[in-house]
């Protein structure tokens, strides 16, 4: 499923750093490897100049320069090259992304090969509309992985491959929510609600294949919830944390285990999320996640953004989180289906 939702994603996300020297490539997506050839480890650590030729017009590479200089949005198409060195015409949107502070982090690029059709046949041109709504809330939902590394940054001394695989992570689990802003590949520009069981589908089954502990079982029951985009954003960050943290702390002592992952509307519209494992519970007199470890913390940080109640209970035989966003955060339109809800286990 992981692969598969990836390969659906109809944009090259790319993500640079200007606070290191030469503003090198810090992340990006399998489509960019689709759309240029070069793997994500011979393109992290290098400028975006690599991907240039003999007939790239210096006018775009100048036109590049100044709007990065400049800090600000801007789209430029540019003769690229691939790595069996054929030419493409790739159009590129570019984004600063700031803190909190106003201070620049990172760039964010999207791209696409410019007349290009998609896999369904949709000429490329007409996702443009598309892709700048995506692009807008790529900056957004960036923004807060952004504070979540700031805050990872502080406390964890965690090696440059360790750095990039939390990253890698955050940022897929936002790709999986784009794709589902995509039917067949055409891109819908102007819906703001998104299916929530699906995306927590997919992120939990994502992470659990790439744990790949097959004696550590995961069960979905997940409703066919529905929630806005941003709503979706949020809640996808916080399934991710809880999830990776069952997976890395609640079987340390045992070989097999139990992950449960539930998503329900109750009935006065308020959406209820819960991750539970059977693992070796929480200490006594823990006070997680205030007092827990740095991905308590950045739970804590998700939950305040959506407003929402968190709850957790635990002991010697494993842990609930339960998370209850409320219906002011939730727009659920009239023509959504009611659905039963679907059971998976894996």
């Amino acid at each position: 499923m992981h692969q598969l939702a990836l390969e659906r994603v109809p944009f090259s996300l790319v993500i640079s750093n200007p606070n290191i020297e030469d503003n090198p490539i810090v992340f990006v997506n399998q489509a960019f490897t689709r759309l240029t050839g070069y793997s994500a480890e011979v393109t992290v650590g290098r400028n975006c100049r690599f991907l240039q030729g003999p007939d790239t017009d210096p006018k775009s590479v100048e036109a590049m320069r100044t709007g990065i200089a400049a800090k600000h949005d801007f789209t430029v198409e540019i003769l690229n090259y691939r790595a069996d060195q054929t030419p493409f015409l790739n159009r590129v949107h570019i984004s600063p992304l700031n803190d909190e502070s106003g201070n620049l982090q990172y760039f964010v690029g999207l791209q696409r090969a410019a007349g290009s059709r998609t896999a369904s046949g949709i000429m490329a041109d007409e996702l443009d509309d598309a892709l700048r709504e995506i692009h807008h809330r790529v900056k957004n939902h960036l923004s807060m992985v952004v504070g979540m590394i700031r805050m990872q940054a502080r406390v964890d001394n965690a090696d440059s491959v360790q750095n990039y695989t939390t990253l890698a992570r955050r940022i897929e689990t936002l790709q999986f929510l784009y794709d589902e802003m995509t039917v067949g590949g055409r891109a819908r520009a102007g819906d703001r609600i998104v299916s929530l069981g699906a995306y927590v589908s997919r992120i939990a089954s994502a992470i659990a294949y790439l744990d790949g502990r097959e004696s550590i079982r995961l069960n979905l029951d997940v409703a066919n919830v529905r929630a806005p985009i941003d709503t979706a954003a949020q809640v996808g960050l916080v399934v991710s944390e809880l999830l990776t943290n069952a997976y890395q702390h609640a079987f340390s002592t045992r070989i097999e285990g139990l992950i449960e992952v539930r998503l329900m509307e109750l009935s006065d519209g308020t959406i209820r999320l819960q991750v539970s494992d059977d693992g070796v519970g929480l200490a006594a007199g823990a006070r997680w996640p205030d007092g827990g470890n740095l991905g308590g913390r950045i739970v804590r940080s998700l939950i305040t953004g959506l407003n929402a109640e968190l709850g957790v209970s635990g002991g010697a035989r494993g842990v609930m989180v339960t998370v209850d966003v409320p219906p002011s955060a939730i727009h659920k339109p009239a023509e959504a289906p009611a659905g039963n809800g679907t059971q998976v286990a894996s």
